[in-house]
């Protein structure tokens, strides 16, 4: 049914299927005057990075503060012009320094922080994904406790329960684990919680003998849950490897940051981990994902062949 006709002279109305793409227009409006003729940034593989936005959540990135702000300047300027303003007060600094060396003066007044949340994931200053991990699981385990009532009914079979936990507290857990970079002790970590859930589901007290193996054939589960973040780790690198050598995605994972590394052990990276599970280079995972049965294949073999990271297992 059409509806009547109707004038605004400002904004449109709420729900309007317009206001998304009215929006993405002014951002991106705004993104290219501001980046236009700039050449500062990151530099990855040759090419320089300022910015990585998705809707409203948008991260500037500098090599130092005074580049910073000379950056978020002309951000807010440029969007002031066009009726938006920057919220400072959810604007957070996140400096990424191992050397120590980067001194702040206080110039862009904004709260420093360590860590904070883009896109509902957490980002640390030192690439570690431990607090991610640590934050997904207790938010599962939150969710797990909601549906005692479920676990304690004997009229739902085993089998329905173990799907119920795989859809409802699974899922909650492995949001974006694609991204995750995981250590020995995250997938350990891992294991513990999925272990954790078995009990709860089948009401089996930490008092009782009973070993994770038990629990495990009892529910006929053959791959673990740090295994399925791995699988997903590797689906979403061959996801990446078949797109186009001009890619962001790609360029990050293959490009080098231009600078000094400093001393120390390097963090593990991204993809330290495929080349780990591979036992390969870069190049070969490249080449071999770019078939997409081929990298199938390798998925379910290396997957397997890992199975769990429980001691017990």
């Amino acid at each position: 049914m059409t509806s009547k006709p109707f004038k605004f002279r400002r904004g449109v109305r709420q729900g309007c299927i317009l206001s998304p793409i009215l929006f993405n227009i002014y951002g991106e409006y705004i993104m290219r005057r501001t980046c236009e003729n700039w050449e500062g940034g990151i530099t990855v593989g040759g090419v320089k990075i300022t910015n990585l936005r998705y809707a409203d959540d948008t991260t500037l990135l500098a090599a130092n503060e005074s580049e910073m702000v000379a950056l978020l300047d002309r951000m807010e300027r440029i969007s002031e012009e066009m009726g938006l303003s920057v919220n400072r007060s959810k604007t957070k600094v996140m400096v990424v320094d191992r050397s120590g060396k980067l001194e702040l003066t206080g110039a862009l007044d904004l709260e420093t922080v360590d860590n904070f949340v883009y896109l509902g994931s957490i980002i640390s200053n030192d690439g570690s994904c431990e607090k991610e991990v640590r934050r997904r699981i207790g938010m599962a385990k939150s969710a797990m406790a909601q549906l005692d009532k479920v676990w304690k009914d004997r009229n739902i079979s085993v089998k329905t329960k173990t799907k119920l936990v795989r859809t409802l507290v699974f899922s909650i857990f492995s949001y974006g684990a694609e991204t995750w970079s995981l250590k020995a002790a995250d997938r350990r970590r891992i294991d513990a919680f999925e272990m954790w859930c078995w009990r709860k589901m089948l009401r089996i007290p930490w008092t009782a003998f009973r070993t994770n193996v038990s629990i495990l054939k009892e529910l006929k589960i053959s791959s673990r849950l740090s295994s399925e973040c791995l699988r997903r780790i590797l689906k979403y690198f061959g996801h990446i490897a078949r797109k186009d050598g001009g890619n962001l995605e790609r360029l990050i994972v293959t490009g080098k940051v231009d600078g000094k590394r400093p001393r120390g052990r390097s963090p593990i990276r991204w993809s330290d981990q495929i080349r780990a599970a591979l036992n390969s280079t870069m190049y070969d995972a490249l080449h071999n994902a770019e078939d997409r049965n081929r990298w199938r294949n390798i998925i379910r073999a290396k997957v397997m062949k890992q199975g769990g990271h429980d001691p017990q297992h």
